[in-house]
């Protein structure tokens, strides 16, 4: 665990119903004796942060197999947030129905629509009707809610804890690599420096001047210094056709020495940049 607060002052928000896989993330990342808080929206992740509803977010911010979601490296920018850590959840959608019921008995599968994309082919094997819902957690609470037999929700096996359902199938997904990489979100930054034994990663943004061979130059600040780039996503700048913003994930602390000169150096290049957190990088599995 990344930060020093106590897990049972911890307030969490996610975005989604409970249930959801934003949710299991944050229960997961903290552990299990902390509060959570669904929100609507994502923009309602940074506003219960900001209104003290909440002490912590979790953002999904990509997925291994449909890639970033722009809408949240948007509300980074807009919102001025520290990102404290980072948490690599796997999304394993179970089958879910109610206590009792076979899985022959199934007839209908709802869910979120990628989801139901996600397990397609395992779907079409079953020969079901697959249902679009709003969301994984929604179509968990409305099996319950339904109680029909012939009915079931793909959702995480957290979702079926909470609603009281039976899993039929685990891993329904058809392909097994699918993880979600959440930020975890926080006004201070409550993270120590540790020089020795931990692997940071750090987030900035960034603009360059449109001229040839600017972004070169922003790049090269990096490369001059063996520092690995983990990640870059270009946005397009409000207001500003044709210009693009570029958020960009290195392995380093703002406090390691290359990391401050190549932060100090690209400040020379850009036109606008902006730290938006250094944090321990999650270890890969």
């Amino acid at each position: 665990m990344p930060i020093s607060t106590s897990k049972h002052h911890i307030i969490a928000a996610f975005q989604g119903e409970a249930g959801a896989y934003s949710e299991q993330a944050a229960i997961e990342f903290f552990g299990k004796g902390i509060c959570t808080l669904p929100c609507v929206t994502f923009e309602d992740i940074f506003s219960s942060i900001k209104e003290n509803r909440a002490t912590h977010g979790m953002l999904p911010i990509e997925n291994s197999l449909t890639g970033s979601i722009h809408q949240n490296y948007d509300l980074l920018l807009k919102h001025n947030l520290n990102i404290i850590g980072e948490y690599h959840l796997r999304v394993s959608h179970c089958l879910l129905a109610l206590p009792g019921v076979k899985l022959e008995e199934i007839r209908r599968v709802y869910s979120h629509p990628q989801a139901l994309a996600q397990c397609e082919a395992n779907l079409n094997r079953l020969g079901v009707e697959k249902v679009v819902d709003l969301d994984t957690a929604g179509s968990a609470r409305l099996i319950r809610d339904g109680k029909d037999p012939q009915a079931a929700a793909l959702a995480s096996a957290h979702a079926g804890e909470v609603y009281g359902l039976h899993i039929l199938v685990r891993e329904m997904e058809d392909n097994l690599a699918n993880f979600t990489r959440f930020l975890v979100l926080c006004q201070e930054n409550p993270v120590q420096y540790q020089p020795e034994g931990q692997t940071y990663k750090t987030t900035i943004v960034f603009s360059v001047p449109n001229v040839p061979g600017s972004l070169f130059k922003a790049m090269s600040v990096f490369a001059l210094r063996d520092i690995n780039l983990t990640k870059i996503e270009s946005r397009p700048i409000s207001g500003k056709p044709w210009e693009y913003l570029f958020y960009i994930d290195f392995i380093g602390h703002i406090e390691d020495k290359n990391c401050a000169r190549a932060l100090e150096h690209l400040g020379e290049i850009a036109e606008f940049m902006r730290v938006l957190g250094s944090y321990p990088r999650q270890k890969q599995e």
